[in-house]
């Protein structure tokens, strides 16, 4: 007979999956829902907290049925190098504009790499940057401003 085990890192992270689907789902259900034809401001918080708990719930089924390796080196360049490109772009983007900012966070987030060579990661950047410009402004139509006033255009 096999004995019961539980892999302990995708164990702890579907306990912080499902509390914190939990917790949401607790709060989102102290304003108004509303119908799914006229979602209420709480409603979407729901759905979304829902979703972290079945995704919790699966994460916790497989930490029960498969043991995986130790955890290993923690990519701390990465961290130091994502985590600040999306702020870096909501702090920038009515300032610079959306293309200086966009091309700014791609360059940003490229260097969360060791691998990542300076002429790469500016073709990466100016890469995304003309598919947002193409996919925001032109497709989309979105109403931004490409270049902002700190730039002076």
């Amino acid at each position: 007979m096999k004995s019961f085990s539980i892999d302990t890192v995708n164990g702890l992270c579907a306990a912080f999956f499902i509390g914190l689907g939990l917790f949401f789902a607790q709060q989102s259900l102290s304003v108004e829902l509303g119908t799914a034809f006229r979602m209420g401001p709480g409603y979407f918080p729901l759905i979304l907290a829902l979703v972290l708990i079945v995704l919790g719930v699966v994460i916790l089924i497989d930490a029960i049925r498969v043991e995986s390796e130790p955890i290993g080196h923690i990519a701390w360049r990465g961290i130091f190098f994502i985590l600040p490109a999306p702020i870096f772009f909501g702090l920038t983007v009515r300032g610079l504009g959306f293309v200086p900012s966009i091309f700014l966070t791609g360059l940003i987030a490229g260097f969360a790499s060791q691998k990542m060579k300076p002429s790469v990661a500016l073709l990466l950047a100016a890469g995304l940057t003309l598919f947002a410009v193409i996919v925001f402004s032109y497709a989309l139509g979105l109403p931004f401003r490409r270049f902002g006033p700190w730039i002076g255009f």
